[in-house]
């Protein structure tokens, strides 16, 4: 079984009790905290290595580290293979810092959008910037409504109830 199938199926299982669940999340948040604790006091090195080696590195379990990584992936400046990824898989953690921080606040991780350590990457203006665009990277704006007597948008000249808007 391919390791990201394994993580998931224990992390996301409708199987298991909710209290476990919860003391399983509430234990690999704190892990992850830690390791972007690690990452964000010198952002600009990459980070790379196998599976088995980043896992030894931040010292936590090579699932813990599949977790961590299905998570940083979409931040990271190149993808790793994560669905073919197995422990001996070399992997970077080369992170844009805009990019982890806006998907950060998107996922609602108070706890790792407010670590100190963002003090010394961007300013409080450059965050709060950063978090405005990411609030509005799931809001969906539309545009004005065009009115049954209204000029069809289409460019034809027509009303738009003779136009478009026939049913």
């Amino acid at each position: 079984m391919a390791l990201l199938q394994e993580w998931r199926e224990t992390a996301y299982s409708q199987d298991t009790d909710k209290g476990e669940l919860q003391k399983f999340w509430d234990d690999y948040f704190k892990l992850e905290k830690s390791i972007y604790e690690q990452l964000l006091i010198n952002p600009d090195e990459e980070v790379k290595g196998t599976v088995k080696e980043l896992a030894d590195k931040y010292n936590i379990s090579v699932m813990n580290m599949i977790g961590f990584l299905d998570g940083i992936d979409a931040s990271l400046k190149v993808s790793n293979p994560i669905d073919e990824i197995e422990v001996d898989t070399e992997v970077s953690l080369a992170f844009d810092k805009e990019k982890l921080y806006k998907n950060m606040v998107d996922a609602k991780a108070e706890w790792l959008y407010n670590i100190p350590m963002w003090d010394e990457i961007f300013d409080v203006e450059k965050k709060k910037e950063l978090y405005k665009e990411a609030k509005k990277m799931g809001t969906i704006v539309n545009g004005p409504k065009v009115g049954r007597n209204d000029p069809c948008p289409c460019g034809s000249g027509k009303k738009y109830k003779k136009c478009c808007g026939k049913l």
